[in-house]
């Protein structure tokens, strides 16, 4: 199907004010790119500075975190709070790169690459980061002198409206079009139908969501960056035993960041046995609570349906809640609550239900016994049953384990003793690229297994010029062992085509 075709077929399900909504938002948004795109580096730069402090001033994004978490009645105000500074990474991140002309050059090849803007682009925002996600992909959009239209998540889309108005300000004063950032839904409630339909009339798609967001995305015939399915997991080996607080502490930061609801918030723990009574005592002393046998199987139920599918209403909740919806209470102060299982935790079945994806303030603990290569197997069966292509964690002190883990581990990133929720997407402790969308590359079915950033929301043009002296290696460095100098003594003779052609064909 083309994606003209495509296009015609998604607006067929919508009503005529949807359609209006999206075409008049596109025609905006192009008109608006393309005279953004004729812009100096410098007043670029000076146009993001402007969004971002509009949107991540404390008073401001406090007010947003209140909005958000009043809109979808879930997740923790005081940690949520936190992200203004992913923000203010992501604008560390735009503003020591350059976006405008000759972005930087290869004397030693003889290229130089020119970045050139995408066009109008489509990011879907899911109801966890309604007021991070337009102000950091806009960032990322405008420092490439795109334009950038959001669909909001129904539950939080007024959250997301107020985030963008506040950026539309941010480009009113210093002169920019404002149009470069709008979000649907002014004139009418956006659905899904809605958004696929954006999707497919952009030039590139960044979809940061659920597994259906993504999938729809890549469907759309248009270009897509999307994410793939968190189940962040962190190996604890026996060298850990030297600093097991920073440890317990590391995870519990993770995973009661927002209420676990981050796709890099520690679902999973794997410990070695020799340090196994020590470390469950730790994660008791940083707030954790290790559900009886009998807890675990109400909270299993109240976490997923007959068929393990989770259940929407379990994620980004406190501890306490969480105990009380699954029908029990919890001390007072606990912060997460752990699970810990014995045989068949990493099958598809019922019975492992523990190391899948859980978005939550829920905690899985497993032991391994053995070598090192033990540990790598749980992790390599807990990515089969989710989380493929996301992301590891491991504490530990023994560099030749971080090797060989990340040799084999198919995550594109890992977290050397850091809370990987709070380190995965970058932060100021570490050189990862800032971002609200994590790539899982093939393993997740993604595009991309970075954390998508500046250079996936531009072009390049790469100039070249041609050497003075050719770089052609001799036949020996080429094929090394086994180059045979008796089958290059071949003499090639020119000839005619059209005689080749008579000779081949004589009628």
């Amino acid at each position: 199907m083309s994606r003209m075709s495509d296009m015609t077929e998604k607006y067929a399900k919508l009503t005529q004010e949807q359609i209006d909504e999206i075409e008049e938002c596109f025609a905006r948004a192009d008109k608006a790119q393309l005279e953004f795109e004729k812009w100096s580096q410098e007043e670029v730069d000076r146009a993001i500075k402007s969004i971002a402090q509009k949107v991540a001033n404390s008073k401001t994004f406090h007010e947003l975190v209140e909005l958000g978490i009043q809109e979808s009645r879930f997740g923790d105000p005081i940690s949520r709070e936190n992200k203004r500074f992913k923000i203010r990474g992501i604008l560390r991140d735009c503003l020591r790169q350059k976006s405008v002309g000759c972005i930087r050059e290869m004397p030693e090849r003889k290229i130089k690459v020119y970045a050139k803007p995408v066009g109008v682009i489509a990011c879907i925002i899911p109801a966890t980061n309604p007021d991070l996600t337009p102000a950091g992909n806009a960032i990322y959009a405008l420092k490439a002198r795109n334009a950038i239209i959001f669909s909001p998540h129904p539950r939080t889309q007024g959250t997301s409206q107020k985030t963008v108005d506040l950026m539309r300000e941010g480009l009113a004063r210093v002169g920019a079009p404002e149009d470069l950032v709008q979000c649907l839904g002014h004139s009418c409630k956006v659905n899904r139908v809605m958004s696929e339909a954006l999707m497919t009339k952009c030039d590139l798609v960044i979809a940061t969501g659920g597994q259906g967001v993504v999938r729809r995305s890549y469907s759309s015939g248009t270009p897509a960056y999307g994410v793939g399915a968190g189940n962040a997991t962190m190996i604890w080996d026996e060298t850990a035993i030297q600093d097991l607080h920073h440890a317990a502490d590391n995870t519990m930061r993770s995973k009661t960041s927002d209420f676990g609801s981050g796709c890099s918030a520690d679902g999973n723990v794997v410990i070695h046995e020799s340090i196994w009574d020590a470390a469950c005592a730790e994660l008791k002393n940083v707030g954790g609570y290790f559900m009886t046998e009998e807890e675990q199987e109400k909270m299993k139920n109240a976490m997923w349906d007959e068929d393990i599918h989770r259940l929407s209403d379990t994620v980004a909740l406190s501890a306490k809640d969480m105990a009380e919806k699954a029908g029990f209470e919890v001390p007072e102060g606990t912060k997460f609550l752990v699970a810990s299982h014995g045989t068949g935790i990493y099958d598809k079945s019922p019975a492992g239900v523990w190391c899948r994806e859980k978005l939550s303030t829920v905690l899985a603990v497993h032991k391994y016994a053995g070598e090192f290569q033990n540990a790598i197997d749980a992790i390599m069966a807990i990515h089969e049953v989710g989380g493929k292509g996301h992301s590891v964690g491991i504490f530990t002190f023994d560099e030749s384990h971080i090797d060989r883990l990340a040799s084999v581990a198919r995550v594109g990133r890992i977290m050397v003793r850091q809370p990987q929720s709070k380190a995965n997407s970058g932060s100021m402790n570490n050189g990862m690229p800032m971002t609200s969308s994590i790539g899982c590359g093939t393993w997740g079915g993604n595009a991309t297994s970075m954390n998508v950033c500046l250079q996936h929301y531009m072009n390049e043009t790469w100039v070249s010029w041609e050497y003075e002296t050719p770089d052609w290696p001799t036949d020996e460095e080429l094929f090394g062992e086994f180059y045979d100098p008796e089958l290059e003594k071949v003499q090639y003779t020119a000839y005619n085509s059209n005689d080749a052609l008579a000779a081949a064909d004589p009628d």
